[in-house]
């Protein structure tokens, strides 16, 4: 008979033969780690996609049930295909084109919708296994692949700061939060003890989140995340935060009232019809999903990969055919059991910020995706402002990522500026990366610069793709 240690040893032994986790400078406990940081940023994702795709006339709890196992798929196929500590899962943007102009906006059946993220999928996994995806990665310079990495640390700490409260629209378009204009924009009755303190709890959270990371504490982030949520629980208690459901601002106490019982997936799964598979807009959906869903992969891919050091010395991702097709595969599968596109998520530079570098974190978050689909009261009840801090910082990390840009040479320089400002003013990765390849193609070539820069014919035909689009779309 084994004995403990035997067998700890024959785990780590397969560990490390599976994951490479030495030549990649890092060990299990640390990849758990960073995946379950990756998992905890992420989660909100569980709460927002149904929320969403309900809106095009989709079952909440089914749509649920297919957003954990979507995410619980493609992230494994990230770890089983490439080795990389990336996670998947149906993607903020793209599941709002699908039910906002798709369906409510275009007309489409839901079904009809699917089955367009479903041939995207499809003719996604093609391109992947003809290099053509790769080939596009590999055609950006590595400036402009720096300052992906930025815009998205930017585009995130947004997105961190909006899901906190801290920014609200307004009349200058996007402005500090304050209770008066919060009520007006949002046409609600909100008090300090509904949304007010959530704001204070967010801003206490980045400090705390701060203050871990300043003094390195190993699993800052994901203790930032707890820290702040279990503060948010004790004002709960201490009446100091009251919920009000009517606004979107539920209990902070996970709900067992329903048990752990999964919801069926019964009411989307397979449900795809091709009916109109062969019409002009139809085609133009396909397309905008998969222009999206490509460059939105292709950057974050570039983003948090550039910032873990994986890029080898000519700016390229070792074995990035296996994690675009993990996503394309990803994609196809999330169609049919009944989501919106499936893509890399930005979060995960939150795991790899905690020293994530294989597949061993994907395989870690996949499992809490896959636990969450039992314990989902324990997952939803993590509020958006406990997780906000993690997105600020993990912003900043990605910042630093500005270093590495050559603002020497201006020719360089600006297209990556102009990158950069994109991602958050236009609320689009895919955006910033298109206004980046336009501006770096165009002003090289009018200020005779293209031909020393050996600027690849894809980048060319990228710049020109991305002028027609505009034009066309």
């Amino acid at each position: 008979m084994l004995s403990k240690n035997e067998i700890h040893e024959g785990g780590n032994q397969m560990l490390e033969k599976f994951f490479k986790l030495k030549e990649n400078g890092t060990d299990a406990k640390t990849e758990i780690l960073a995946g379950i940081t990756t998992f905890m940023t992420m989660a909100y994702i569980l709460a927002v996609n149904p929320s969403i795709l309900a809106a095009a006339g989709m079952d909440q709890g089914a749509v649920f049930t297919a957003t954990a196992l979507a995410a619980l798929i493609g992230t494994l196929l990230m770890a089983v295909c490439a080795n990389y500590p990336f996670a998947l899962a149906p993607g903020m943007g793209l599941n709002a084109y699908f039910a906002y102009t798709v369906v409510l906006g275009m007309g489409y059946d839901w079904q009809v919708a699917l089955t367009a993220v479903f041939v995207e999928g499809i003719v996604f996994i093609v391109l992947s296994l003809t290099n053509v995806r790769e080939a596009i990665f590999n055609a950006i310079p590595k400036n402009l692949k720096a300052a992906v990495s930025v815009g998205i640390g930017l585009f995130i700490a947004f997105i961190g700061l909006q899901n906190a409260k801290i920014v609200i629209g307004g009349a200058t378009l996007v402005e500090l939060f304050s209770l008066e204009n919060y009520n007006m924009v949002n046409g609600v009755e909100a008090t300090f003890n509904d949304v007010g303190i959530t704001v204070v709890l967010a801003i206490i959270g980045i400090i705390i989140t701060g203050i871990l990371v300043i003094k390195n504490v190993k699993g800052n982030i994901l203790w930032g995340i707890l820290a702040t949520w279990i503060i948010g629980i004790i004002c709960q208690f201490a009446g100091v935060y009251v919920p009000n459901p009517e606004i979107g601002f539920y209990s902070l106490l996970p709900d067992f009232s329903n048990g752990l019982s999964i919801p069926s997936l019964a009411p989307v799964f397979g449900k795809l019809d091709f009916s109109g598979v062969f019409s002009l807009n139809f085609i133009v959906v396909i397309f905008a999903f998969l222009f999206v869903d490509m460059f939105d992969t292709i950057g974050t891919l570039i983003g948090v990969s550039s910032k873990a050091d994986m890029l080898d010395e000519n700016g390229k991702l070792p074995r990035i055919k296996g994690a675009l097709l993990a996503d394309a595969v990803a994609t196809t599968a999330g169609a049919v059991l009944g989501t919106s596109t499936t893509t890399t998520f930005v979060e995960s530079a939150s795991g790899v910020s905690e020293g994530g570098r294989t597949g061993l974190t994907a395989v870690t978050t996949a499992i809490l995706f896959g636990l969450a689909l039992f314990l989902s009261p324990i997952f939803l009840a993590i509020p958006s402002f406990a997780t906000a801090p993690a997105l600020v910082v993990v912003g900043f990390y990605m910042l630093t990522n500005v270093v590495n840009i050559d603002f020497n040479d201006i020719s360089e320089a600006l297209p990556c500026y102009i990158c950069i400002g994109a991602m958050p003013f236009f609320y689009s990765i895919s955006e910033g990366i298109s206004m980046g390849v336009i501006s770096y193609v165009v002003l090289n070539l009018l200020t005779g610069k293209a031909k020393e820069k050996k600027i690849s014919i894809l980048m060319y035909v990228l710049a020109v793709l991305f002028i027609l689009k505009y034009i066309f779309l």
